[in-house]
């Protein structure tokens, strides 16, 4: 999916002409303008190296001090806000450059392009903007099968947004608004009209109601349709209606908790991990001074984990100890091919006339041609070897220091409901095992789990026992308010075991879906292509659950996407700030 999104923008570079890779002759060099929306578009697709081979020189920020550099194209890609607007017209009036191309990110109003027009006009720039495009692009690609929706103002379409207790019906609509907004663009740029599924009296049904009636809109002005013709040229969805199934987040609180135990989700839960970058602290040791040994300062690195690592995508869903193993046989690898290098270029600086060593300097010339051509690769290889050691070392500190095992097993336990080996109270009371945090989740997960609520007696011992480990109880007053409200409105979720049951959320959602689709599209998912899309956030547990559970079904394809991505503490944060918002 994302080389068919990288498609989109590398036209959008290329002046809005298909992009012909390896054509002869230098790229037109041009400079690309964003805002923080279309950087965050373009970040986790394209590298820098691959904009320099689209031709770009310059990326800069809209919103950035610029000079004029008026022998040059530039490319724009931003949302038709009123603010880029007017910064927009401000660079007409200055002639800052050559040519505009300007693409919105999502359709731009009428108003605001008669703003944009009157600007020209009036900066005498107008055969200067040589092109206006709606590019249907406001969705952010994370993995071939994965999407968000924002990062940008991601407060206003998240799961305390779309809950808040005091939310109005004006404000409920904007965020609808917006998330459909962002799913249309997607589908336009999908070039394929969804069947829609959704989950009843929720906010999934919010968004299809309005989805749908906007898809119907468009289809029917057949001559501005934006899905009769092929956009991107590639006719693989033309003739295809995926199957879109809408899930409310409130169906499942508990996954978002849990501790996990793949790569890709491990590194999100305990590391900075945002749109494909990673950001460690690395500590430098000790230094001497006058007043004696102390730490060094830490060093900040940033790592990309994006498609072209091959390490990262054949291990990012494998589990930790399996990554360790791998890491550490690469670099036995990379160290022979180094050794063996090594020895070539030994044998090749022998002198004298020993007979012996000629015969091997002449056999030995090739294997060393050939190890030298290989050297980039070689490079390449020690470069990720060292990337995933970092990355995988910092992981491995969290697990070490919070027993993140022992909880991932024990969660498992409670989600399948399978005999327990220790008391709940003895994990939570353990001064060495975890976080206030990871006690807290432990407890929630076990809270949500339970077909029946633990008695008042009880509760209070685990209240208790969570206050001296130090935690904050502002998400478990929500969750028992979540809980209360859930088991009112229908029967409460069933949870299995992640690792065997990952369809729990999807299925759930099949068998009790609203009228949004005929009856048997419940057999569509497994003949071509779904979509799974989950209001008020998602995470990688979910992402990775479906991947393993498409795995060995040829020709199917099913791709997940939610209005945000967190990890358990930015959820753990959003439950107990409407918490607040809900006592005041």
């Amino acid at each position: 999916m994302s080389t068919l999104f990288s498609v989109a923008l590398k036209r959008m570079l290329n002046f809005n002409v298909p992009h012909v890779k390896n054509s002869p002759g230098e790229p037109v060099w041009k400079v690309l303008i964003y805002d923080r929306f279309g950087q965050d578009i373009i970040s986790p697709l394209l590298s820098v190296k691959e904009l320099r081979d689209m031709g770009i020189t310059l990326h800069l920020l809209l919103h950035s001090d610029r000079d004029p550099i008026r022998d040059v194209p530039a490319v724009y890609f931003v949302m038709p806000t009123e603010e880029n607007i007017d910064r927009l017209c401000q660079d007409l009036r200055n002639q800052l450059y050559e040519s505009y191309y300007l693409n919105f990110i999502s359709a731009i109003s009428r108003s605001k392009l008669e703003d944009i027009a009157n600007a020209a006009l009036a900066a005498n720039a107008v055969t200067q903007v040589a092109k206006v495009f709606d590019q249907y692009l406001n969705f952010i690609t994370l993995e071939e099968d994965m999407f968000v929706l924002c990062n940008q103002n991601k407060e206003l379409v998240s799961y305390r947004a779309i809950n808040r207790p005091d939310i109005t019906d004006t404000e409920m609509e904007t965020v609808m608004d917006t998330i459909v907004d962002s799913l249309f663009c997607f589908f336009v740029t999908l070039g394929a009209v969804p069947i829609i599924r959704c989950s009843r009296g929720t906010a999934a049904e919010m968004v299809a109601v309005k989805l749908d009636k906007k898809l119907r809109e468009n289809l029917r002005d057949a001559r501005n349709s934006l899905f009769t013709g092929d956009p991107l040229g590639t006719g693989q969805f033309s003739f295809q209606r995926p199957l879109l199934v809408l899930v409310d987040r409130n169906i499942d609180l508990a996954t978002p908790l849990h501790h996990t135990w793949t790569y890709q989700a491990l590194v999100h839960d305990v590391l900075d991990f945002h749109l494909n970058r990673v950001n460690l602290e690395e500590s430098t040791g000790v230094e001497n001074s006058p007043t004696g040994a102390r730490p060094k300062r830490k060093n900040k690195k940033s790592y990309d984990l994006t498609p072209v690592d091959k390490f990262w995508q054949k291990h990012k869903g494998s589990p930790f100890p399996e990554v360790a193993e791998s890491v550490q046989q690469e670099l036995e690898s990379y160290r022979a091919q180094e050794d063996e290098v090594k020895r070539l270029k030994s044998i090749m600086g022998l002198e004298g006339e020993d007979e012996g060593a000629i015969s091997m300097l002449s056999d030995n010339t090739a294997k060393l041609t050939s190890a030298v051509s290989s050297l980039p690769e070689l490079l390449e290889k020690k470069r990720l070897i060292d990337l995933h050691t970092n990355v995988a070392t910092a992981v491995l500190e969290h697990i070490k220091a919070r027993k993140l095992d022992v909880y991932f097993e024990y969660e498992e336990k409670i989600m399948s409901k399978t005999t327990l080996d220790k008391s709940l109270l003895d994990v939570i009371s353990d001064p060495d095992a975890g976080t206030p945090e990871d006690k807290m989740r432990l407890f929630l997960i076990y809270y949500i789990s339970a077909q029946q609520a633990p008695s008042e007696v009880d509760l209070e011992q685990y209240k208790k026992a969570l206050t001296d480990a130090g935690c904050n109880l502002s998400p478990l007053q929500y969750i028992k308010q979540w809980k209360a409200f859930a088991k009112m409105a229908s029967t409460p979720a069933s949870y299995g075991n992640t690792t065997t049951k990952p369809m729990g959320l999807l299925s759930r959602v099949m068998n009790t879906g609203s009228q949004f689709v005929m009856e048997g599209v419940k057999n569509l998912v497994l003949k071509q292509q779904a979509i799974v899309f989950v209001v008020g956030g998602g995470n990688y547990i979910e992402y990775q659950n479906l991947v393993d559970y498409i795995k060995g079904k040829q020709g199917k394809h099913i791709l997940y996407g939610c209005s945000e991505i967190f990890n358990a503490t930015q959820f753990i944060k959003q439950v107990s700030v409407q918490l607040k918002q809900k006592l005041l």
